[in-house]
Formats: C-alpha cells, structure tokens, sequence
C-alpha cells in the first residue's frame, strides 16, 4: 500500500505528458505486476486502511476498472464497509467518484450512502464532511444533503479559509444552496481574498453561478482584489474573470474600465475567441468606458475586422449583434453579415434557428433606429394588445387608477413598430405638468405632447444589486428613446414589495420629476 500511494503522490505532480509516459513504465515493470498479484492475493487479509488506500491509488494510476484485481478491491470492500473509518470511508467516497459506474461500484455507493446516514452525527472532521458531499453529489437524496449539511454548521465556528474554499465547491457538487454555510464561507473568503489564487476565484463565481447564490459583497471583494492586482494578471486570466462576473450579471466596473484601457493599449492579444468574450461581456452588462470610449470600439470594431475571414456565420452574428446593443454599427461586418443573409446563408439548425433569428432582427432594428440619419418621427403607430394586464402588473395598474382617477388616463399592453412592447403608457403636456387622457390625444395628434413608456422588469434585467439595466433592456429603452418616448424602468419585484401608498407616491415621483424624464445616452452611438 505504501508503494503504490508513493507512486501515486509522485505521479499527480507530474503533467500530462510526463503521466502518459511514467504511466507505461509503471504498468510495464515487472515489480508493478509482482505487487498487484500479492495484492490480489492478501485482498481479504489487508487492514481497512491499507484497503481503501490501494484502491484510491490504483484507480488514480489507471488501472483499468474491469480487472480482476480492481473488481476484487471493490468486491472486498463492500464485505468490510461497517469496519471503514470515518477517514477510510471519505477515501472510498473519493475513489467512487473517480470510478464508472457497473454493478460493483453502484452496490458499493448504496453501501456506503447507507453508512453515512448512520454515521454523520459523528463525523466532527469539517475536511471528510465536504469530501462526502463533494463525492455523494447532486443523486444524494435531499434528507441526506440537510443531514450533511446540519453537520457542516455544527462545526462551522472552526472553519479555516482553505476549507472555505472547499465548501465552495463541494456544496456547488452537490447542487445544494445553503445560505448557514455559503455566508461564513464568504465571509471568510472576503477576509483573505489576497490569499486566493486565480483558479479559485473562478472556481468560487462558478460555483456560485451553479448554486444560484448572489453575494454582491462576496463579488466586490473579488472583483476589487483582481482590479487592484490587475498589473498582475494576464489579459486571458482578466478576460476569463469577467466572463464569470457576467453569467452572474455582476458588473466591476473599475475592472472593466481597466481592461478597457489594456485593450486599447495592446490588441494584438485579442484573437476571436477572446474577441467574442469581451464582446460578449460588454454588451450583456451595458459597459461603456468612462475614458476613451469611443477608441475602445474602433479598437474593438479594427480586430474584429482582422478576423473577418475566418469567422463563422454565428460567430459573426454575434459580434454583431454585441456590438448593436451597445449602440455601435461595425459597418464592415455589418455588410458581410446581410450579404450572407440574402443569399440565406445564416440558415441553421433547428435548435439555433430561433436565437438567430431574434439575433437578427435586433441587428436590423440597429441599424435603422442607431442610424445617424434617423429622426424622430412626429407620430409612433400604437396597437393596445389588450385591456387585460398580467398578475404581476396588477399592483401598478391599481396605483395608476388612484393616482390619475381614471383608466382613460393611462394605456396598457401597448404593442410599438419594431416589435417592441411596453407595459403602460402616459402622455403629458409639453410643460410636463398635466396628464391628458389618451383619447383626447388620439383625437388631436399634437408633436408637443409627451410620451411616457413605463417598463417594469424583473431584476435579472439588470445588473446584481443596481439598478443600471443589462445590454438587450438598455438597448430597448434607447430605442424608444429615439421614438420619441421618455422610459422609466422600474425594477417590478421591488415595487411588488412596497406598500400601496407607498406605490402610489413612487408612480408619482416618477411621473413628475423632470429626472425621470430626461434622455441618457449611455452609448457611443454620436461617434457612429
């Protein structure tokens, strides 16, 4: 057992090519074959210990699963599983994750399921607790995950940082959040986040992501740490943190300020593939640079007119697509993009066909909306889906009853040009100080009357913990910006959650205030 734990403490250090080639060196030396067989042979007779151990490193080595000797491990195991430790059954737990499944080792994961229901009240090791729960994984059934994790806060007060590490992802293996461990667990993570290496940082946002678990403080101290140790960093190691921020919506925006700067300092790092990250990013969290806004798009727009002739059809729609959010028209690519589109070449599967399509059309709204040459039109062609609002807009269309005294006042469910919809539509005096009622406007078209849109969005169209919209929403309220209407976007949860008079008084800050009413053009679009 000593022997082949050796042999595989000193293989995992090696790299991948170096392991192919010990590997068969290993397997081929007849000491290799001479210590297998005695094991075959002492298989009944070893120690619990000695047991799971030999097991964990032949699998870890290689040894095929199907040979008689790894079977016959497996098969003596199960025979001794009410001997194993607590520490023998973390081991067995470990080597069972890395092991396929076939009727042995299913028989043996039962087994060892049913051991540790039985035992978790006295295992007090925080280290096996999250090997158990990083290995019995998301098939554990839920009683079995509460039990695991009732052990965890027992002992929670004697967490370490690695350990809070760990947690991380064992419960994000388990895909199970619990809010008593994830909040110490960051906690400790944000005390001694100088600590944290590159690959754990990625590693705790996907975990996070996969858990559905949203710590905007965890997140700024991340974030912070990477931006003040961004000299540090390498442009990939930055381009791959800021993909993770982005799945979770978060936005540091220092960060992205930074790297903005590099990018146009140095692009030659920007290959297309990290060309559509950045991209990506960018246009999902609704960044524009504070400083050199407009050099970071011409930079943005010259590489990714270097990769024209070796990007594919949606790679290109993408690029696109990202850069319209923001307001921008890479014309280059733009015309190679409607190019492949009359001749039908953006044509794909089934399971694309529709994102694409969408994708598209948006491109297409771009174009003609974000032209320089487009204006304002005098009058906007408006269809009233239907007099019918859904559940979660009840609360605003009673507050907009009581606060204007008539239904007549207001418009929902309105159906614009361009496929746009908005939730409720008020038209005011030229002064902003009256509300008209809709059907005396309609009756007397006037330029001078002002449109309001309001827009109540769930909060996952935003920005974690702001209230600055993400890409496809601001896109959306520059649109009707240039239709002529002033957008108040309202985060819809937060105003479910508030009184009715309280409501009421909100809609009516909204409505009156000239702030509300302003045009902000967080775009580059005067460049264009």
């Amino acid at each position: 057992t000593n022997s082949l734990t050796m042999a595989w403490r000193l293989f995992k250090n090696l790299s991948e090519e170096q392991q192919r080639y010990e590997k068969q060196l290993i397997f081929e030396h007849p000491a290799f074959v001479k210590l297998c067989q005695q094991l075959l042979r002492d298989a009944r007779r070893m120690t619990r210990g000695d047991l799971v151990f030999s097991l964990h490193a032949l699998v870890n080595l290689g040894v095929p699963q199907n040979t008689l000797l790894v079977q016959t491990l497996v098969r003596v195991c199960q025979e001794k599983l009410n001997q194993l430790d607590n520490r023998c059954i973390s081991v067995l737990a470990t080597t069972l994750a890395g092991m396929d499944k076939d009727k042995n080792v299913s028989a043996l994961q039962a087994g060892l399921q049913l051991l540790v229901e039985q035992r978790i009240s006295s295992i007090r090791d925080i280290f096996i607790l999250q090997n158990l729960m990083k290995c019995l994984g998301r098939d554990a059934p839920v009683f079995l995950k509460k039990k695991l994790e009732m052990a965890v806060v027992r002992e929670i007060d004697g967490l370490t940082f690695p350990n809070a590490l760990r947690m991380f992802l064992a419960l994000a293996a388990m895909d199970y959040c619990s809010l008593p461990i994830l909040n110490p667990c960051s906690k400790k993570i944000q005390e001694n986040v100088h600590d944290v290496q590159f690959r754990q940082l990625i590693l705790i946002l996907e975990a996070c992501h996969t858990l559905q678990y949203r710590n905007i403080k965890l997140f700024s101290a991340l974030a912070d740490y990477v931006n003040s140790t961004a000299y540090l960093w390498d442009k990939r190691q930055i381009i791959l943190f800021l993909s993770a921020c982005e799945t979770l919506g978060f936005q540091p925006t220092e960060l992205l300020d930074i790297f903005a700067e590099k990018v146009t300092e140095d692009p030659d790092f920007l290959n297309l593939k990290n060309l559509l990250i950045v991209l990506r990013v960018y246009s999902r969290l609704n960044h524009v640079p504070r400083v050199q806004k407009h050099l970071f798009f011409e930079t943005l727009h010259s590489c990714l007119n270097k990769c024209l002739p070796q990007i594919s059809n949606t790679e290109l729609l993408k690029a696109v697509y990202s850069l319209g959010i923001l307001g921008y028209l890479p014309h280059r690519a733009l015309d190679e993009l409607l190019q492949k589109d009359s001749k039908d070449e953006l044509t794909l599967s089934d399971d694309l066909k529709e994102q694409n399509t969408v994708m598209l059309r948006c491109v297409k709204t771009c174009m003609e909306l974000d032209s320089p040459s487009f204006t304002k039109p005098a009058f906007v062609l408006t269809e009233n889906l239907s007099s019918l609002v859904s559940l979660n807009l009840r609360k605003a269309q009673e507050a907009l009853i009581e606060l204007l005294g008539d239904e007549n006042m207001f418009q929902q469910n309105v159906q614009l040009p361009y496929r746009y919809h908005i939730d409720f539509e008020i038209r005011m005096d030229s002064d902003r100080k009256k509300v008209l009622p809709i059907a005396a406007v309609d009756d007397h078209p006037d330029s001078r009357v002002q449109r309001l849109a309001f827009l109540f969005a769930p909060m996952s169209a935003f920005c974690l913990g702001t209230t600055h919209p993400q890409g496809k929403l601001a896109m959306k309220k520059r649109h009707l910006n240039k239709l002529g209407y002033h957008v108040i976007l309202i985060q819809n949860k937060k105003f479910q959650e508030m009184k009715n008079e309280d409501a009421v008084e909100f809609l009516k800050r909204k409505i009156y205030s000239e702030d509300a009413l302003s045009f902000p053009e967080a775009t580059v679009q005067d460049n264009n």
